[in-house]
Formats: structure tokens, sequence, C-alpha cells
């Protein structure tokens, strides 16, 4: 059995399960608020993220984190869309990513896209979490109960407080406080807590959803997938990996696997993020052992109590909730701490007023076309390393995927 997991680089100690729970931050607040706001299974949602985390871990044997597609996540949340369209969405990127993979043109369109476009994407990003977060904490409403907004502010402030000690797990705790509330405000929540699996079945899809979700959520989601979930992640393995760094198209094909194997099934759009490997690396993940535990801990949750937990997660105090989105859109918008130049800073101002103004797919492209006309008129003596960093994946890698 130790040679088996030698060779697999499987290791499974207390180190690797600290890391594991280094990406969390980023998956809980997502997928929450996915199964809340959007009606998905929660135990789908953690089972299928569970046989990814385990072939991630078995396949590449470092780290490599699953992670929500930000973009599909974050706009399914803030406008409502539902399953059908989520699971569209998904599908349409895994299979755009392959064809841009298998073709060769994803190397050539993340050199083409400037970085200061897509950090304007995430920033937009960012902001419409936050913003649908303090909606919900506001909803909560303003009496001396325990899931209120003053419950949200404290919150906050414990946020404020921890999210800098990088060995407490900010995010499991105000998901554990939540499910706390949701029993102490719902006594009989017990009883609707269940043992047992409902296996998922076929989503049925039709053409507006392929539409509404390739408009919405496929089209700004595939350049902060190119950038960041291929050549950021492959780039960052190099780094702290040196002898087992990623292969571009081992990536470009698990991604593809993922979102054409479980969106149909009810899975979330998932992709490999290089902010979820350097945060496992921080939390002490060294090999592919953390992802398997991980994904074993999902696979479990999800068979222990299936369909039920959809009922248990509807009950999500939105106090808990808004402060999970908050920290989350943080988490996405504090990566465009890295563009510094006045040059790039105008084009990331003008992509994410754009996408919030217009949406994320007709914003992104018209920041695309804004900044590649003007990227003549402009002098460049400013923007050398902003770019060149993006595209070589060091920031993004530290940051966000």
């Amino acid at each position: 059995m130790k040679d088996i997991l030698k060779r697999l680089n499987l290791r499974f100690d207390r180190s690797e399960i600290s890391g594991s729970l280094g990406d969390l931050g980023t998956f809980l607040p997502l997928a929450v608020g996915m199964a809340s706001r959007c009606g998905m299974n929660l135990g789908h949602i953690l089972f299928f993220a569970g046989i990814m985390n385990l072939g991630s871990g078995l396949m590449f044997g470092i780290p490599v984190a699953v992670q929500p597609m930000k973009v599909i996540a974050a706009v399914a949340i803030a406008e409502g869309l539902d399953a059908p369209s989520i699971a569209a969405a998904g599908i349409l990127a895994g299979a755009v990513v392959m064809i841009l993979g298998v073709t060769g043109l994803i190397g050539i369109l993340g050199k083409i896209i400037p970085g200061a476009v897509v950090r304007g994407l995430q920033l937009a990003i960012g902001i419409k979490l936050i913003l649908s977060g303090l909606d919900m904490a506001r909803a909560s409403g303003f009496g001396l109960t325990a899931d209120s907004a003053f419950t949200a502010v404290a919150l906050f402030i414990f946020v404020l407080i921890f999210i800098r000690h990088r060995n407490i797990p900010v995010a499991m705790i105000l998901f554990l406080i939540g499910m706390t509330l949701v029993f102490y405000n719902n006594p009989r929540a017990w009883g609707s807590l269940r043992a047992g699996w409902e296996f998922p079945g076929l989503l049925t899809l039709t053409g507006a959803d392929f539409v509404s979700g390739f408009v919405k959520g496929t089209m700004p989601q595939i350049p902060l997938t190119i950038l960041n979930s291929v050549i950021a992640v492959c780039a960052l393995s190099g780094d702290l990996f040196p002898d087992r760094p990623l292969d571009a198209r081992k990536i470009v094909a698990s991604i593809g696997f993922m979102n054409l194997i479980a969106c149909p099934l009810g899975g979330m759009p998932m992709c490999h993020g290089a902010g979820g490997l350097a945060a496992q690396y921080r939390f002490g993940a060294r090999t592919g052992g953390s992802v398997v535990f991980l994904g074993l801990a999902k696979i479990a949750l999800a068979l222990a109590f299936g369909g039920s937990l959809l009922t248990i997660i509807s009950l999500f105090p939105g106090s808990v909730l808004g402060v999970l989105l908050i920290f989350a859109g943080w988490q996405m918008a504090v990566v465009c701490k890295d563009i510094r130049a006045k040059r790039e800073a105008t084009f990331l101002a003008l992509t994410a007023s754009a996408c919030l103004l217009f949406g994320m797919a007709a914003g992104f492209a018209a920041g695309l076309v804004v900044v590649l006309s003007l990227d003549r008129w402009i002098p460049r003596s400013e923007s050398g390393p902003a770019r060149k960093n993006l595209a070589a994946g060091t920031t993004v890698a530290e940051e966000s995927d």
C-alpha cells in the first residue's frame, strides 16, 4: 500500500488534511449560494465535486483544487439563474475549453486578451457578489434575533479580525455557525435531515437554456478560465512543484470532462483554480492526498444525506450567507490590486464599469473592444509588468482563480 501511495504521490497526514480546507473559502459560499438561490441540489453539487476532487488527486498527484466556475456562479447567484441554465453554461464552457485546447487556440487567446480586461471582469464579479451578500444581510431584518443584520455585522467583524490568520478556516467556521442557527431557529429541521441518497438524473435542457447559459455565463467565463484555470495554474505548479509541473493538455481535458459529465446530472460548473492550488499549498498540502481526502469527505456527506441537504440549506440564515458571499466577492475583487499603472487601471475601470452596466458577457466584449482600440493611442511605458505577470500566472496564482 505504501508503495502505491508513494507512486501516486499521495499522503494523508495532518498537513494534508489541513491543506484540504484551504480553498473552502471559495467553494462553500458559491456552492451554498447556488443551492439556496438557484434551486440546485446541494447533495449533487457535493457528490460531483467530490468525485472530481478524487480524480484530480489521483491524476495529478499535487493539490489541484476543484472550484466553481466563478463567473457562472456569480451570475447565477446575482441574477437567479435556474439549474438548467447553469448546467447549459457549464456544458458549453467545458466544450469550448476542450476545443480551444485541442486546436491550440487557448495559448493564442491567452496572449491576445489584455490582462487588465480580465482583471476588470474579476472586479465586476467581486462587486456583484458583494452586493448580493449585502442584499441578503439587509433582507434578514434589523430585529434582535439570531438571524439579523446585526448578526451579519458581528460576523463581518469576525472575518476582518481573523481573515489574515491562515491557520483559521474562517469560511468553515461561518458555515458551521450558519448550520447551528438553522437548527436553533428551526428545531424541527432535524426531522427533514434524512439518511439516504437520491441518484441524480439527467436534467431536461432546452434551446433557451443553452442560449441563456451561453450569453450570461459561458462567454464571460471563457477568458477567465483560459488565463487563470489553465495558464496560471500550470505556471504556478511549475513554481511550487518543479518535479511535477502540470501539463496544460491534461488540465484542459480535465476541465472539459468535469463539466461535460457532471453538469448534465446536476453538478455545478467546475474548473481548476490557481488560487485554490496556492491556498491549499499555503495551508500545508503537498501531495494529491489532500484533495483525495476532501473529495471523500464531500462524497460521504452527499451519500449520507442526499437530497435532504437542499431542505436544510434553504433554511440557511441570510445573515451568514450574506457574509460568506461578501467574503467570496472580496477575495475575487482584491486580485486587482496588482494593476498599479494608470494605463492598466483605466482599462480595468472601463471593463468593470461596462460589465456592471451591461452584464458580464456584453461588458467583457465592450471592454475588450474599447481596450484594443485605445491600446495604440495610450503610452505603454507603465504597462509592462502587470501584463507580463498576468500572462505568466504569478500574481493570479497567488490571489485567485
